[in-house]
């Protein structure tokens, strides 16, 4: 067999130099200006969904594919202080629909911040070079340099209409999957639409549910709700098959069962389970205000549920419940530094269920 300099066989180099053309996909696209003046007037700050066919409310519109705003005051005004500086500012990422609407693909914490900055609603802090700026908001500024400000143009990849849905999609997760923003829920939510990830994010919104699950504010616009409930279902099927990455075992779990599953079995499945957790469990699966830590709500969530499927009337007393939270053994199922490995995970969520069902000797 032949081989290169590098020990690299002619046949595999012939492989992979075939791979990379049958997977490259051809995009059309134009780099345009856009002043910021006008980005800022035909944006609509609602998110859509990209099925719908017209869009009355602006020109800019952004896909319900993408992550929440999650950039703070801090995020927003070094980047108002960048623009005022002429320092240079990466290519955002736009694609112009067959019906003439352009959709943000990436860019959105940047066009937020300008609508917002320029609508007055936030105020400049922590600048590190325009010192002097601190404290003011747009309308601070003078005329002149409101006019120099909106005048300013932001350079943009605009994709032609033809391209795919798909690929657009597989854009932003590549874009924002190589930068230190975006976090694996909100990630997962853009990579992997479908049935099954509309099931899992109207169930993260159950009132039931957010009453059990109190969390604050930014961990709740970054999807960490969602994130949970994806646990819940994942592991409450297949922890058995979990061996090493909680990542990609959720990855894969979404990707694969995105159109096959029972979504009134899993609904059932949930709603027992969140019932049961709210009629004995006093702090639902916090461990204190706004606290839910991962690994005790998949113990509480997977727990019960495992103990209901082999149980559906079981019942329990709350002292009972507390007594089991605090003891030493649960303490360090979820708190211990390999809380995260295969074993420790089946631990801990047998441990609760063989509570339940009175299995357990502690």
């Amino acid at each position: 067999m032949a081989k290169t300099k590098k020990g690299t066989s002619m046949e595999k180099k012939k492989e992979a130099e075939e791979q990379i053309i049958e997977q490259s996909r051809i995009i059309k696209y134009d780099t345009v200006n856009y002043a910021i003046d006008y980005l800022v007037e035909k944006f609509n700050p609602s998110k859509e969904t990209i099925d719908n066919g017209s869009h009355d409310n602006g020109l800019f519109v952004i896909p319900d594919y993408q992550r929440n705003t999650v950039w703070d005051d801090n995020d927003r005004s070094a980047f108002i202080e960048s623009l005022l500086l002429g320092l240079p500012i990466p290519f955002l990422f736009f694609c112009e629909r067959k019906n003439g609407i352009i959709e943000i693909v990436d860019g959105v914490q940047r066009v937020t911040t300008l609508n917002s900055f320029i609508n007055n609603n936030f105020i400049l802090k922590n600048l590190s070079k325009l010192t002097a700026l601190n404290g003011f908001k747009f309308g601070d500024f003078s005329d002149v340099t409101q006019r120099k400000f909106r005048n300013k143009t932001l350079r943009i990849i605009l994709l032609d209409g033809d391209t795919s849905v798909e690929s657009r999609k597989d854009l932003f997760s590549r874009v924002n999957k190589s930068g230190r923003k975006i976090n694996d829920a909100e990630f997962r939510r853009g990579t992997f639409p479908g049935k099954l990830t509309q099931f899992i994010e109207k169930c993260s919104k159950e009132e039931l549910f957010v009453s059990l699950c109190p969390l604050n504010e930014k961990k709740v616009e970054r999807y960490a709700r969602f994130e949970l409930v994806l646990r819940f279902f994942a592991f409450v099927n297949k922890y058995k098959d979990f061996k090493h990455g909680v990542a990609p075992f959720l990855d894969l779990f979404l990707e694969r069962n995105q159109n096959s599953f029972d979504e009134k079995a899993y609904k059932d499945e949930f709603d027992r389970m969140c019932k049961f957790v709210e009629q004995y469990f006093e702090l639902g699966f916090a461990r204190s205000k706004q606290s839910v830590p991962n690994v005790r709500f998949e113990a509480i969530s997977v727990g019960v549920a495992l103990a209901l499927r082999e149980n559906p009337s079981l019942i329990t007393a709350k002292e009972n419940v507390n007594g089991w939270l605090n003891s030493d053994k649960f303490k360090e199922l979820t708190t211990s530094d390999s809380s995260n490995n295969p074993g420790r995970l089946e631990a801990r969520v047998e441990y609760i269920r063989d509570c339940l069902l009175g299995k357990n000797n502690e």
